[in-house]
């Protein structure tokens, strides 16, 4: 599957695995003018997939002491195993994955969890209206809305085209988020923040739109 590269004439290129970019990113259409941090490191892997790190290195992870910690307003903050999560029920999709600068893949499949079922799982309290999600890739973080969360299309996923996701895609589980561009599916998740109040995310605070819609946010107009 080749890359579909649209807008951002100065993205400055992928320069091969492990190649650490200086970007300035800027929309073809001039409607976006922005720069992405400087420690931002791009990896391009096969089939189609662009793979970005803000961190030195891709977080790694041991299946039998990983925790998915789940905190905020719950009952009482819960840790969940890898097997805690596959032990809920199971939902999987094809979607599609649309990165803001441009590429995208098509037909993803993915297996994991709802959102609504790891919230009842966890007793989320009534007054739950957003949902931060931490990465071990320290800072990387972003949010949600509890609406958005719960679209019927959002999962936290443990699976990925029948296999189960590999370090580069977040490993061992990561937000999927298909509605919105692809900073928003936050990789390599370790945990869960229940607030009253969205917090902006690492991107966020780098001057992209929290509500990330598909062609209608960051300075696109479908």
């Amino acid at each position: 599957m080749n890359d579909r590269t649209i807008g951002r004439a100065g993205f400055l290129g992928i320069l091969g695995v492990g190649a650490v970019g200086l970007f300035l990113a800027k929309d073809a259409t001039g409607l976006l003018d922005r720069a992405i941090p400087s420690s931002l490191s791009a990896v391009v892997p096969t089939s189609g997939w662009r793979i970005y790190t803000v961190g030195s290195s891709m977080p790694t992870y041991d299946p039998a002491t990983y925790r998915l910690d789940v905190t905020g307003l719950v009952g009482s903050p819960v840790s969940y195993t890898l097997a805690d999560l596959k032990a809920m029920p199971r939902a999987e999709q094809v979607s599609e994955f649309h990165c803001v600068t441009g590429w995208s893949v098509i037909g993803v499949r993915w297996a994991g969890v709802r959102i609504a079922d790891l919230l009842a799982a966890a007793g989320a309290k009534s007054n739950v209206a957003a949902l931060r999600f931490v990465s071990a890739e320290s800072p990387y973080d972003d949010s949600l809305t509890l609406q958005q969360a719960l679209l019927p299309d959002v999962m936290l996923a443990y699976e990925m085209d029948g296999e189960p996701i590999s370090r580069p895609h977040g490993a061992p589980v990561r937000l999927v988020m298909p509605q919105m561009y692809g900073y928003k599916s936050v990789k390599w998740v370790n945990r869960i923040e229940l607030g009253a109040t969205v917090v902006p995310g690492y991107w966020e605070q780098n001057g992209y739109d929290a509500d990330a819609w598909l062609g209608n946010s960051n300075g696109f107009s479908s």
